[in-house]
């Protein structure tokens, strides 16, 4: 790797990468570079790690990105199989389950905080530098690096910066990217409490509030707490101010006609349904990835999904410019790809949002939607929306105008291998593979980037297919383009 962190440059300490923000994307991101051998620092603003429970689950592409990487297991015996849960759309839930095109086809009930920390623990066992209570304030960028100012003075170097550091990004801000979209309309207050009241009574009132109001909700989780949600009249004129279990008491009482003797939270917190994504992911030697560059309402619980699977599309492409054999645009096709995805989620939130919407115009079109939902096609459309597992990437090469089922720019599950093994096993270090069929290929000039397996499956019809470590299909055994120019277009050229 091109730098260590005993390097100095100009008097500061130097490192590869420097990742503002600590959550699920920037620990996911650091993981997905350590994997690669790069130097990197992780600066999170929070001293200790946050008990707040914003996401409660995992959707199907990022845990087959934790499978894809070895570390699947680990989240697994901490988490709950929702089989079928990707089909809900804005709580319609499809007649029929759908069965979608993986091997993982459930939502992991995961909190957040048990998400962040085995995220932070597998960076960390890859050799990653956390600081906590360190943020960032201020940066300036030249053409080999970038000088970052952190809250106590010290100045660090980097050859690279990327902005993990929320909906509110100093990055972001610094850079003046425009986050254009919609401003809050509405705002919930959602935290965990206990209650005076019996569970049974709270679970009545929550079912009977819940058929005019679906933006309110409250339920049992652990050790006789509560997760509660209800809205606000308005977002608040600092919503980094942490709500006071006194205001808490009156939205649930607005709502339920009681607050439930609420007492003795266990957190609180904030979040509202504004909507932005941000224009631009990157600005020369800085970019920005997870909420930093897109927020919206938590509908549909993608927003810690879209994180980590942008940090997973990134990581390998920024290792590459770093170790030196990136072609000239690879690192273009971060902000390429996973823009229009971002700005996909947007479109199914905004959706969501309005079938939630108690007013009567709204409610026929949910009941519209209800009806739709009972075809399989239309539900499984929207089931992979959700789960991003029907994501397909412009990777060059004869893709139609129009979706023609090929498997190129789309990610493969976890095939069974004729050995006894299995695919997702053949990408945990992060390299691109080659899976040959037939033995009549070679990464000959790129072994040192891109593994070359030589085994069968039953269930891929092309004899070979090129994956970039991301699991993405860029090339295919199929007579119409040859497999050189695919490996110089995303792996580089050759070595002598």
């Amino acid at each position: 790797m091109a730098a260590v962190a005993s390097d100095h440059e100009n008097g500061v300490l130097m490192h590869d990468v420097i990742i503002s923000g600590g959550g699920p994307t920037g620990m996911m991101l650091a993981a997905e570079l350590r994997l690669h051998g790069a130097d990197v620092l992780v600066l999170e603003r929070d001293a200790e790690p946050s008990p707040v429970v914003r996401s409660l689950g995992l959707h199907p592409r990022s845990i087959e990105i934790l499978d894809q990487r070895g570390i699947l297991d680990r989240f697994l015996a901490e988490g709950t199989r929702y089989p079928g849960a990707t089909g809900h759309f804005a709580g319609i839930v499809p007649p029929r389950p759908v069965a979608l095109d993986t091997t993982h086809d459930y939502v992991l009930g995961l909190p957040q905080p048990v998400t962040d920390r085995l995220l932070t623990e597998r960076a960390v066992e890859l050799g990653a530098e956390v600081r906590r209570g360190s943020a960032l304030v201020g940066f300036e960028q030249d053409d080999d690096g970038v000088t970052v100012e952190l809250d106590d003075g010290e100045r660090l170097r980097a050859r690279w910066l990327v902005g993990c550091d929320g909906g509110r990004s100093t990055v972001r801000k610094i850079l003046g990217i425009g986050f254009p979209g919609e401003p809050a309309q509405t705002e919930w207050i959602l935290g965990e409490i206990q209650v005076a009241l019996p569970a049974d009574e709270v679970a009545a009132i929550a079912e009977e509030v819940r058929k005019t109001h679906r933006g309110f909700g409250i339920g049992p989780v652990s050790d006789g707490f509560f997760r509660a949600v209800a809205p606000a009249d308005a977002p608040a004129d600092e919503r980094l101010a942490t709500p006071t279990i006194e205001e808490f008491r009156a939205r649930l009482e607005r709502f339920a006609g009681t607050d439930f003797g609420a007492h003795s939270p266990r957190w609180l917190s904030r979040f509202t349904d504004a909507t932005r994504l941000a224009e631009h992911y990157r600005v020369g030697r800085v970019l920005i990835a997870g909420d930093a560059a897109h927020v919206h309402p938590p509908l549909g619980g993608q927003g810690l999904n879209l994180g980590i699977q942008d940090a997973f599309n990134l990581g390998w492409k920024l290792a590459a410019e770093l170790v030196g054999w990136a072609p000239a645009d690879l690192l273009d096709t971060y902000a390429m790809e996973r823009r229009p995805v971002a700005d996909d989620v947007l479109t199914l939130t905004r959706a969501q949002s309005v079938l939630l919407s108690p007013d009567p115009g709204p409610q026929a079109v949910r009941r519209l939607f209800s009806e739709l939902m009972r075809f399989d096609d239309v539900a499984r459309f929207l089931g992979e929306r959700i789960a991003s597992t029907g994501i397909r990437y412009d990777v060059g090469g004869p893709v139609a105008a129009v979706d023609d089922g090929s498997l190129l720019g789309r990610r493969l599950h976890d095939l069974p291998l004729a050995d006894g093994g299995r695919l997702f096993a053949l990408l945990h270090e992060g390299r691109g593979l080659l899976l040959d069929q037939t033995g009549e290929h070679t990464v000959t000039g790129w072994a040192d980037r891109v593994d070359r397996v030589v085994t069968t499956t039953p269930e891929l019809a092309a004899t070979a297919v090129l994956l970039r470590p991301d699991g993405h299909v860029v090339w295919l055994a199929d007579g119409r383009e040859p497999l050189e120019p695919a490996l110089r277009r995303w792996f580089g050229e050759p070595t002598r």
